[in-house]
């Protein structure tokens, strides 16, 4: 992998001058890479992980896995395009095991949540049967540790 994407996917809110600098590269070079990579699209976009909680925000995800048929001529990926594009969705992701598709949905209340699953993608044609986890409280997320504390407790050791 490029060395300036393995930058940008760690930290994107660095600047072209600070990645040109680590990169020993000059900062209209590194711009003209980002610029290619976005219409090239490698790069589809950036976030800013938050801490939900310090910020008082109520949302609730839950993590569904879904057992589809696979359509003709379009295997899954039809399907799991259609429901990748409802706004409840956050992120849904092809799987191999017991389920095909791994949904993660987002909703201001539980209520959302489940009127999303019932009314929307348990009546999709194609959708078999749906098995919703609600997460309950994130520890890292995207790679990000959601805490901050350094608690240096030891674990305990067992003979």
């Amino acid at each position: 992998m490029d060395p300036l994407l393995k930058l940008l996917r760690d930290d994107a809110s660095l600047k072209p001058s600070a990645l040109a600098a680590m990169l020993n590269m000059s900062e209209a070079d590194v711009i003209g890479k980002i610029q290619a990579y976005e219409a090239d699209q490698v790069v589809l976009g950036y976030r800013t992980i938050l801490n939900e909680e310090k910020l008082g925000m109520e949302v609730v995800r839950a993590v569904i896995e879904v057992k589809i048929t696979p359509e003709r001529g379009g295997g899954f990926d039809r399907l799991a395009e259609r429901i990748a594009k409802y706004s409840e969705v956050r992120s849904c992701y092809l799987m191999s095991g017991g389920y095909d598709l791994l949904v993660v949905v987002e909703g201001n209340n539980l209520r959302q949540v489940a009127t999303f699953v019932s009314e929307k993608l348990a009546t999709v044609q194609g959708v078999i049967s749906t098995a919703t986890h609600f997460i309950l409280k994130p520890y890292k997320e995207q790679g990000v540790l959601m805490s901050r504390e350094h608690n240096e407790e030891r674990l305990a050791v067992s003979p």
